[in-house]
């Protein structure tokens, strides 16, 4: 910088303070060495480190999945006193399961024999009754009917020909509440599903059937008159008559 300045005095053997400032400005602006970013380099891993951490995750993982359980542990063998303690109760309990299900099956086939009984005798009440009171018709028919399909599921009356007139009365009386519904169909219906009972197991009721049968053709199915109320109570009370019979298994 001395030297730079001796240049600019030499000419007129004196300073110039302008050309002086100038030159230090000049200087100033001249950049010594140029900024260098110097960066430390990450070291990498050890690919050893790696390697062991998978060796312990594997190792983990394999007895995790290969410990035994407390149910996978094996059943400790039962000691001869063990053994036959169990036997015994095994054999009560069965016993016991038997006894309980011939009890059952005991009163089970014997509740539907008496529910025919009583059904049989209510019917019976209800042809006694006085045949121009309002809805004895109806009644009787619904009771009977009632009566003849539940009959229907014993053993000794399962038939083709059962089960079509079982159909037959239960789609005529279907529609036993609708106003001024005929009642005719559902005592031909009756008397029709009574006669295939006796065809199928009571040969000895062949008469009463028939006189069923014709006496239901007879009906008008309504009570307006009296010799309509009379026709219903005797179709009713000779129905149930033969449903008294029907209700006990023919041996």
């Amino acid at each position: 910088m001395e030297r730079c300045i001796g240049e600019l005095c030499r000419p007129c053997g004196r300073i110039d303070y302008f050309s002086v400032c100038f030159v230090i400005r000049s200087i100033t602006r001249i950049p010594f060495m140029a900024d260098i970013n110097i960066q430390r380099k990450k070291s990498a891993p050890s690919p050893w480190l790696l390697v062991v951490l998978a060796a312990v995750l594997l190792a983990g993982a394999a007895y995790f999945f290969l410990k035994t359980g407390p149910a996978d542990e094996p059943t400790p063998p039962a000691g001869p006193g063990t053994t036959g303690a169990a036997l015994g109760a095994d054999t009560t309990a069965q016993r016991t399961l038997e006894a309980a299900t011939t009890a059952n099956d005991s009163a089970a086939a014997a509740a539907p024999l008496e529910s025919s009984s009583d059904a049989a005798a209510s019917l019976t009440s209800q042809a006694a009754t006085n045949p121009a009171a309002p809805d004895y018709a109806l009644n009787g028919l619904q009771k009977l009917a009632g009566q003849l399909v539940a009959l229907t599921d014993r053993d000794d009356l399962r038939d083709p020909t059962i089960t079509e007139q079982r159909d037959n009365l239960t789609s005529a009386t279907s529609r036993l509440g609708e106003p001024n519904a005929s009642l005719r169909p559902g005592f031909v219906a009756a008397a029709g599903l009574i006669r295939a009972m006796q065809q199928k197991a009571y040969p000895e009721m062949e008469g009463v059937a028939n006189d069923l049968v014709s006496l239901a053709g007879q009906l008008s199915g309504r009570s307006a008159t009296a010799a309509d109320q009379q026709q219903n109570q005797q179709f009713l009370t000779q129905a149930a008559a033969a449903v008294r019979v029907l209700s006990e298994p023919n041996r």
